[in-house]
């Protein structure tokens, strides 16, 4: 296989954004709905467990055949206009499998209706309930003694005959696993669809012009998605496609690296663009680094404090402009340098202008970033000289995520010293996991204030009774949005002979008060008042368990000396813990002292029977990582109940609790834990690798092992703490 090695010049080539308006393609369906519809269609395949049996698919073959479609024939009075009416799930989801062969498909229509029956386009939820229930309205008329939903039977004798019908059967066991291609969270966002429609648009121009040039045509992930959709609308894509059915027959869904790169090559010799960007990859060979789901429901939209987390993925590729004058630099000496406009300073990738190819382009970054790094940086830059360290800026070019959201193809392309093209995408902001984190703060009373000569001398020195160990919770961004107390001390302290007393063990209660502290001098200040969840020890009914606690939350949480868990609730009876890291955030690098600490929160349903992940606990370090749908104030409750009674069984410190002043934490920029993930496995640095990866390099806090003992009169010293905390 080969093509032309001759490029069109940059400044008369046509982009994909421009050759889908060109008057020779033209769709008769929105592409951008259709497409957010079907993926909605896999998904709810997906979770439909019971659609995937046996007996239910060969039962919903029949109902498709003998049912469905001769029913749809009778009221197709016209075969541009299917009537709007839509079947149960089961039906639909054998016709869109069906309909993925389009010459099979119109060869079954034609031999048994003389006619293409197609696909009415109902993209509006409430349109697709009301043609949902009248399509059963009429089924029930026409066929009344076939249930609308489907009722297989093991011993139905229908399940017999079905085996001339295999071809279908072996169709949908084909799509069973489609949604994997489709399921990021990104791919449901307008922005993202209207940009996969423009460049599918444009992939059929290029296919027409270049039928010739190779033997197939290898889709990335957003054409396929267009193309999948399109095919599974017959009618509109046998219009749309009438004038080139044969150059179609050449596009493929099966990838290999050869026809890969023929495809590549001639996507850049007509559009002079890159074939590859941010979520459209044809080949997804690298193991995800993050779990990024799609997030229907978030339950923690009711803490104000607490702000959402958005994804986005950054691909950038670099090429060499056709110059007729060689600048004046020392190739050696020059290079290139990425990096962000915002977060993670330090993170920064090099890479040398003289691997930089002319003739096509060279993917340098491909990442995970956090929406609040605001942008990337390009920067053309010169070693300094033998006595000189660093390097001297020689130019510049930044590309800013929003700028980009605003871009047709969400991609933007510029030059840096005009000699350097390079090609930024992005896909829309996602939002992603929640990452939170608690940090030793100082030691407060009863009323939620800190225990100090300030707030003595507000209270016009009126002694501050009950004493609690506080952690302050910080966000993704280091921002303060919950107070954790662990109450510890009754009693009144004064200066004097007055000594604390340790509460009883079954007072030690957790809190958990939502926002930030309300400070009155420097770092002094009082919790928020409000408190969203509470935990309260229990005795052990069982000898098994060594510890147990009462949520506020409705759960119960027992653990044993080996680090086994037991949570029981009314409501929550498929919510599991598990020790170390488990299912989607297994390591391959797994092993036992890398696992103390880390506790996974797997949900099971009937979705999910073998479970799912949906958050992870580090409960030495006090980091916690949750989907949207986990309540933050359990997440929150586990992880303290979890490092307050290790803390008891073994006696010791194990997760700072002893520390009574705020420890110094990264600076803003710094360590920004989860603002930039990379994707490549060639990038080693453990900061831009997801933080349960090395959780020690990258959470641990500086200085953590100090425990000062300057502490004041009135807070008191370690005794009564390590009476309260050890026993």
């Amino acid at each position: 296989m080969s093509c032309p090695s001759d490029h069109p010049s940059p400044s008369t080539t046509p982009t994909p954004t421009e050759v889908s308006d060109d008057h020779r393609v033209r769709l008769s369906l929105d592409l951008a709905a259709a497409a957010r519809q079907n993926i909605g269609l896999l998904r709810d395949v997906a979770q439909s467990h019971w659609l995937h049996h046996t007996p239910v698919v060969v039962q919903a073959v029949r109902r498709y055949e003998e049912l469905w479609m001769p029913m749809m024939s009778d009221l197709t009075t016209d075969s541009d206009s299917p009537p709007m009416i839509l079947p149960p799930i089961d039906v639909e989801w054998v016709w869109f499998c069906h309909t993925l062969n389009p010459v099979a498909y119109r060869q079954y229509c034609d031999s048994r209706f003389s006619k293409l029956i197609g696909k009415p386009a109902i993209f509006n939820q409430e349109n697709k309930d009301y043609c949902l229930e009248r399509c059963k309205e009429i089924w029930v008329s026409k066929y009344p003694s076939e249930s609308f939903e489907n009722e297989a039977n093991f011993d139905d004798p229908h399940n017999v005959n079905i085996l001339e019908n295999a071809y279908l059967l072996e169709e949908i066991s084909k799509q069973r696993s489609l949604l994997t291609k489709f399921s990021k969270p990104y791919m449901l966002e307008l922005v993202y669809l209207i940009a996969a429609k423009n460049r599918y648009k444009a992939f059929l121009v290029m296919v027409r012009r270049l039928v010739d040039s190779c033997q197939v045509f290898v889709p990335t992930t957003d054409i396929l998605l267009m193309w999948i959709t399109h095919k599974s609308y017959p009618t509109a894509y046998a219009i749309d496609v009438k004038e080139m059915e044969d150059e179609m027959e050449k596009i493929t869904e099966s990838v290999n690296e050869e026809d890969l790169e023929v495809t590549k090559k001639l996507w850049e010799r007509v559009f002079d663009q890159p074939y590859e960007k941010a979520g459209c990859r044809a080949i997804d060979d690298v193991k995800p680094s993050i779990h990024w789901e799609v997030t229907d429901d978030d339950f923690n939209v009711k803490y104000r404090p607490m702000l959402p987390r958005f994804l986005l993925e950054v691909n950038v590729l670099v090429k060499q402009t056709p110059v007729t004058k060689m600048l004046e630099m020392d190739v050696s000496k020059v290079f290139l340098r990425f990096q962000f406009v915002r977060c993670h300073r330090d993170f920064k990738i090099t890479n040398s202008i003289s691997g930089i190819p002319s003739d096509s382009w060279r993917k340098v970054v491909d990442l995970y970033s956090e929406f609040g790094t605001k942008g990337m940086v390009v920067e053309l830059r010169r070693k300094g000289g033998v006595l000189i360290k660093g390097s001297k800026l020689i130019e510049s070019k930044t590309f800013m995520w929003n700028e980009l959201l605003r871009a047709p193809s969400i991609t933007l392309d510029g030059v840096v010293g005009g000699r350097f093209r390079v090609f930024v995408s992005i896909t829309p902001p996602a939002q992603a996991p929640y990452l939170l984190k608690s940090v030793p703060d100082r030691v407060t009373d009863d009323s939620g204030a800190m225990v100090s000569e300030v707030i003595l001398k507000m209270n016009q020195y009126r002694p501050q009774e009950g004493r609690w160990l506080s952690r302050t919770v910080l966000d993704h961004a280091g921002r303060e949005c919950f107070v954790i107390r662990m109450r510890m001390g009754e009693g009144v302290w004064r200066r004097g002979s007055n000594k604390p007393t340790v509460v009883k063990w079954e007072d030690r209660c957790v809190e958990i008060r939502e926002g930030s502290w309300s400070y009155v001098a420097g770092s002094i200040g009082r919790a928020p008042e409000k408190v969203i969840a509470t935990a309260t020890p229990n005795t052990p009914s069982s000898q098994q368990w060594r510890a147990s606690w009462t949520f506020s939350t409705g759960h119960k949480l027992f653990i044993s000396t080996d680090m086994n868990f037991e949570l029981k609730t009314d409501t929550d009876s498929q919510l599991h813990l598990l020790k170390g890291r488990q299912l989607q955030y297994r390591t391959e690098e797994n092993n036992d002292e890398e696992e103390e600490g880390f506790v996974t929160i797997v949900r099971f349903s009937d979705e999910h029977p073998t479970g799912r992940a949906t958050g992870l606990i580090n409960w030495k370090l006090s980091a916690m990582e949750f989907a949207p749908e986990e309540d933050a104030a359990f997440v929150m409750l586990l992880s303290m109940t979890i490092l307050r009674s290790v803390t008891e069984m073994r006696r010791e410190d194990v997760g700072s609790l002893l520390v009574r002043r705020r420890l110094k934490e990264a600076g803003h920029g710094d360590r920004d834990w989860g603002s930039v993930i990379a994707v490549e496995p060639s990038v080693k640095s453990v900061y831009v690798k997801p933080w349960f990866w090395n959780a020690m390099a990258v959470m641990a806090r500086e200085g953590a092992d100090y425990v000062t003992k300057s502490y004041s009169v009135e807070e008191c010293g370690d005794e009564l703490y390590k009476q309260a905390l050890f026993g």
